[in-house]
């Protein structure tokens, strides 16, 4: 039997065009239907291939958008005071001149002095990040870095350890912008809550002179690591003095409580502590911080009500 498509022939003997009108409508009918099958298949390739394309263009308006955020969240380390007691050698001697600053355990004076501070292991990790590059970490910045020891005394400065050097030291930032330094944890003096100093340079050649600093700035401790500290042999002192301020009345950090400026902490007395924060600091704007005013060891409001930290 003769067919055509898998239909027989009316007229097997005649070409497949005088086949009659009805054998021609079926065959129109079955074009039309595969013709259809075709164009919705098409469409729901285009439909599925402009999908992944928004849904491509949509995760990467969101990153852009993410990375946006970040970017503008980020704000400048508060500028703060450098105290009485930098080392810097804008009040006196300066530590920044001498061979062997740059290091990253501060708990042994260097150079001619020999003592070493005694007291609670910390670590202090600070992660600098530059917001006139857009907030992207400070390769190469210097950062120094100074706080009292364990009876509120600074080296240098302070009574009996004023020809050490210790709690002092300089690190020059890597490609993540970290800058890591082993010490002790400091104490809590009267006046002042439990604080260390920062200033950031540059880089590593501009530390000698202080006017170089783009950011004076201090990080705050948490008050459990405080507590817990402060209960061990050598921080007696510190228990009383910790009463008497709180983050809000220190003439320092009281403006917003320290809250770009409180240290993570995690460890324990056993293991000691490890202090971290994430400081952003802006070359394209004018430092208003480094020195105390007038007056005495005060912060950005004034003198306050604290004095110099005891001797020893």
């Amino acid at each position: 039997m003769t067919t055509y498509q898998g239909r027989r022939l009316p007229r097997p003997d005649e070409e497949v065009v005088d086949q009659g009108l009805g054998f021609d409508v079926g065959t129109l009918m079955n074009r039309r239907r595969m013709l259809g099958l075709f164009g919705i298949g098409a469409a729901t390739v285009g439909l599925a291939a402009c999908d992944r394309s928004t849904t491509a263009t949509s995760a990467a308006s969101s990153t852009a958008s993410s990375a946006a955020t970040a970017t503008t969240s980020l704000t400048e380390i508060p500028d703060e005071t450098a105290g009485p007691y930098p080392g810097d050698g804008s009040n006196g001697p300066d530590v920044l001149e001498q061979s062997g600053i740059v290091r990253s355990d501060i708990r042994s004076s260097f150079g001619a002095a020999t003592g070493t501070a005694e007291g609670v292991p910390m670590t202090l990790e600070l992660t600098i990040l530059d917001l006139a590059n857009g907030g992207a970490p400070f390769d190469g910045a210097a950062v120094y870095v100074w706080h009292c020891d364990r009876t509120g005394g600074y080296s240098m400065y302070s009574d009996g350890i004023a020809d050490q050097n210790f709690l002092r030291g300089v690190q020059i930032a890597d490609a993540a912008g970290k800058v890591r330094f082993t010490s002790i944890f400091p104490a809590c003096y009267s006046g002042r809550w439990p604080h260390i100093h920062f200033e950031v340079y540059p880089d590593q050649s501009s530390i000698t002179d202080a006017t170089a600093a783009i950011a004076t700035s201090q990080v705050a401790l948490p008050k459990n690591a405080c507590d817990a500290v402060f209960a061990t042999s050598g921080y007696e002192a510190s228990v009383a003095n910790l009463t008497q301020v709180s983050l809000t009345s220190d003439n320092v950090f009281g403006d917003d409580g320290g809250a770009s400026q409180i240290g993570t902490v995690s460890g324990d007395l056993s293991s000691g502590y490890a202090v971290s924060l994430t400081a952003a600091v802006d070359t394209a704007t004018e430092p208003t911080g480094g020195q105390p005013p007038s007056g005495g060891p005060g912060g950005r409001r004034g003198p306050g009500p604290g004095g110099p930290p005891p001797g020893r």
